[in-house]
């Protein structure tokens, strides 16, 4: 007879000293992957990018702050392709942990804990990411295009 994974168990004692057998967490092979799996392994990758993204924001300020000189540094790397693709990554990162935190704050106050509505929510939460980065992007890009046009012009 071989032990299976789903039936392994923990034994223990709870705060009040009351016996508790309950099944312990099974390997990642038992679940079947889901959205909201994905989210949230990206809720956490989103926190770490987003607070390193807050650090290059500090970086660059501190260039405005140092002069021209460091300023204008600071804007050829971020101008460059390399440079915008970490912006555009640091704002979907921001904006899908602020999503998902939104998220949690409903799950804190005890709803819409169904699997269904869990599903829902996921998918609810990529699609306001998409359109609010969308939108965020596309105004820094209109208001650089603007920007640009009346320097030249």
């Amino acid at each position: 007879m071989s032990l299976d994974e789903r039936e392994a168990l923990y034994d223990g004692v709870n705060t009040d000293g009351k016996f508790l057998r309950r099944p312990m967490s099974p390997h990642v092979e038992i679940y079947r992957f889901r959205l909201s799996m994905a989210l949230s392994i990206l809720n956490r990758i989103s926190s770490v990018a987003s607070a390193a993204g807050f650090g290059l924001a500090i970086t660059w300020l501190g260039a405005l702050a140092a002069g021209p000189k460091e300023y204008k540094r600071a804007q050829r790397v971020l101008n460059n392709p390399v440079g915008q693709l970490v912006m555009v990554s640091w704002s979907v990162a921001t904006i899908y942990h602020f999503v998902a935190g939104i998220r949690h704050l409903i799950w804190d106050e005890g709803k819409r804990f169904e699997k269904k509505q869990i599903d829902e929510d996921g998918r609810v939460s990529v699609a306001v990411t998409s359109g609010l980065s969308v939108l965020l992007i596309g105004a820094v890009w209109a208001l650089s295009r603007c920007r640009k046009t009346r320097e030249q012009g």
